[in-house]
């Protein structure tokens, strides 16, 4: 029986999307397939997609049923899921046995394999379709696992990850098609006949690729790693946070629909659900079928995984402390406001936002008059304040703290230094049980040791330093310092000087962290936008990997020659 997905088919579908993608990871310019405003989708939007009513009874459909994938090795049912709003999703997923599943996803290698480059990524652009078509659904999906506002979770979950996982298609088809697929090698011998040979190489995935899930962005951290490694002639085994199944499951149900409808295993992309407490990440990373892991989350376990998991290429993004030099600006306002959104944006609870600023105790020029330090604290907590004055524009914009932790260390903050900015909690209207909160601002001295202990750590959540330092040069020892020791996903600064604005370039460059200078738009430190940005850089302690970039995928695939007598 002929697939029903073609090859022919989906290269008349989606083999002009690639090509625009591809070129878009060479120029870096602005591009992007997935319509970003929930109105593009439904009648008269993107085709076959679900409007907003459809989107959201999709979503209620699913909720307290039994999502049954029909993976070989389901041993029994899990869930458990309690949104950060307070409704408990009541979903089941298929429990898995590894002895069976994985030995199942290995055999499913061979003809995806030979399938090739090509097919394989055009595969992937019809699975992303598919899912750009469910982004209402998995938009409820995400904000009820994740607690971000809807709106967030439309756009961050939804076609910013679509981005994300096709420029890993991009690249990946990219690093694979670097070599040609036969050759015909000859080689003189002077009076006698040349050698000649005939060359074939083949892009050969590595095994079975282990994905480890966040709680915060499901799919905007998963994609980049599931689509790599599909790509690349890999089977791929999602293992959701336990708070966070539903988006990756039901990604992993379109998945495997349209592997099937193209003729291939579905096995090739298959569900981990773990019971409370149960903990398979360690056991499964351990497995000698997996060969590539990506994981984001903690430190801690993202070391262990590089530490113990040698058997398997391991991508990390962990925790790191970011940082931004206050220097001096030509438009304070616009400053301030930028500043008070990167610090609320889904109330902190992103691996981008800013945790420290590093203010000149003597303060900084503006073009409103000089500032002193505690004027300028004082102007950032007015400017949070303002922004976040409005309970309706601030559960817009915080969202939900996405677990009980988050809370804690938002309250033992307070007690860390001088409050600035107390944090307030917010009430939404149509979630009550939902803990929304404000963030807090909290002053700091860079020269007490007891204050560095403080802040030269990661506190995740709506929770802000200003730490007052002697000067921009000692602001600058102090960044180079976090970047080196704890890492950074972003850096940003504000200076009018070029000579501030070139050392804190070198800091960066020095320390592999990427960098923003003097945002006062609508851009902010904490967003980074597919084929143009690179998140994190893999050169600090924050992550060994950049999404996206060549190296992200380069090593998911082998090349294996044959040479034939010609």
């Amino acid at each position: 029986m002929a697939a029903a997905l073609s090859h022919e088919k989906l290269s008349e579908t989606h083999r002009p999307t690639l090509d625009q993608a591809l070129d878009a990871i060479r120029t870096r310019a602005y591009w992007s397939p997935h319509p970003e405003h929930p109105k593009a989708y439904g009648e008269g939007g993107v085709p076959g997609s679900l409007g907003p009513a459809e989107g959201k009874a999709a979503f209620d459909a699913v909720l307290h049923t039994r999502l049954d994938l029909g993976q070989p090795g389901t041993d029994g049912w899990t869930g458990g899921e309690v949104s950060p709003y307070g409704p408990e999703l009541g979903v089941e997923y298929p429990h898995i046995d590894p002895d069976v599943l994985l030995p199942a996803m290995s055999g499913a290698m061979g003809s995806w394999r030979a399938a090739g480059p090509e097919t394989r990524a055009l595969v992937c652009l019809e699975i992303l379709a598919r899912i750009n078509a469910r982004t209402h659904e998995l938009a409820h999906a995400v904000m009820h696992t994740s607690g971000q506002a809807f709106v967030m979770a439309f756009q961050a979950g939804g076609p910013h990850a679509q981005d994300r996982g096709l420029e890993a298609v991009a690249y990946a088809y990219a690093e694979q098609t670097r070599t040609p697929e036969a050759a015909d090698w000859s080689k003189p011998q002077g009076k006698r006949d040349p050698l000649r040979l005939h060359k074939s190489y083949t892009a050969v995935g590595r095994g079975v690729s282990l994905l480890i899930g966040c709680n915060t962005f499901p799919t905007w951290n998963g994609y980049s790693g599931l689509f790599a490694s599909l790509a690349t002639g890999n089977p791929v085994l999602v293992k959701p946070h336990p708070r966070a199944v539903l988006p990756l499951a039901l990604t992993v149900r379109l998945a495997r629909e349209v592997l099937t409808e193209a003729g291939f295993d579905p096995n090739l992309v298959a569900l981990a659900a773990e019971r409370p407490g149960e903990g398979i990440a360690k056991s499964l990373a351990l497995r000698p079928e997996v060969k590539i892991i990506d994981y984001t989350g903690s430190s801690s376990f993202g070391d262990w995984l590089e530490a113990n998991a040698g058997q398997a290429q391991v991508y990390t993004e962990k925790a790191g402390v970011n940082t931004v030099v206050i220097d001096s600006t030509d438009d304070y306002r616009g400053m301030l406001s930028n500043l008070a959104f990167s610090l609320s944006l889904y109330s902190g609870q992103m691996c981008t936002t800013p945790q420290n600023l590093l203010i000149p105790r003597d303060g900084i020029t503006t073009d409103a008059g000089a500032r002193t330090y505690d004027e300028v604290v004082t102007d950032i907590a007015e400017a949070v304040g303002g922004l976040l004055g409005d309970d309706a524009r601030a559960n817009g914009l915080l969202g939900a703290l996405v677990n009980p932790d988050v809370k804690d260390r938002l309250e033992a903050a307070a007690g860390l230094g001088e409050v600035a900015l107390a944090s307030r909690a917010v009430t939404h209207p149509d979630f009550p049980d939902a803990m929304v909160r404000t963030p807090v601002v909290v002053k700091l001295d860079g020269a007490k040791p007891d204050d560095g202990a403080a802040f030269l750590s990661e506190c995740f959540g709506p929770v802000s330093f200003a730490v007052a330092v002697d000067s921009t040069a000692d602001a600058l020892t102090l960044l180079r310092r976090t970047i080196r020791e704890k890492g950074a996903m972003t850096v940003g600064a504000y200076t009018t000087s070029p000579d501030v604005e070139r050392a804190v370039e070198e800091v960066c460059f020095d320390e592999s962290a990427q960098l923003s200078l003097n945002l006062t738009g609508g851009v902010y430190v904490n967003q980074t936008a597919a084929f143009s940005d690179f998140h994190g850089s893999g050169g600090n302690p924050a992550a060994n990997a950049a999404l996206c970039d060549g190296a992200f995928v380069s090593n998911r695939f082998r090349v294996v020659e044959v040479r034939r007598q010609a």
